[in-house]
């Protein structure tokens, strides 16, 4: 796993919707600060659907690396707009970066 490789997929594919810097605000989705063993659709002041309320998904290693395959399979109903990474090294380089700059 690469975190650099990690940091470039965040910021192509990732950063126009989300936040990783603690304090930072909301986008069109939520920052991603403290994501790592917090529950889906429960970052303060992020408006979420039901969707992700109601998941039950608490968010690790593997729960991110099925997410980031295709989110709308995963949560039906969600709003985010992402069509998924297909590569398991990308979703495993992307996880890398978030778990270390989101804790």
């Amino acid at each position: 796993m690469s975190e650099k490789s990690g940091a470039k997929i965040f910021k192509q594919k990732c950063s126009q919707c989300h936040t990783v810097e603690a304090g930072a605000g909301h986008k069109q989705g939520p920052n991603l600060t403290g994501l790592f063993g917090r529950q889906s659709g429960q970052a303060d002041g992020y408006s979420y659907t039901s969707a992700n309320k109601n998941s039950g998904i608490i968010w690790d290693n593997d729960t991110l690396f099925q997410y980031l395959l295709n989110p709308k399979k995963m949560i039906k109903g969600t709003k985010m707009v992402f069509a998924g990474m297909k590569k398991p090294k990308d979703r495993k380089d992307l996880i890398a970066y978030l778990k270390k700059t989101t804790a």
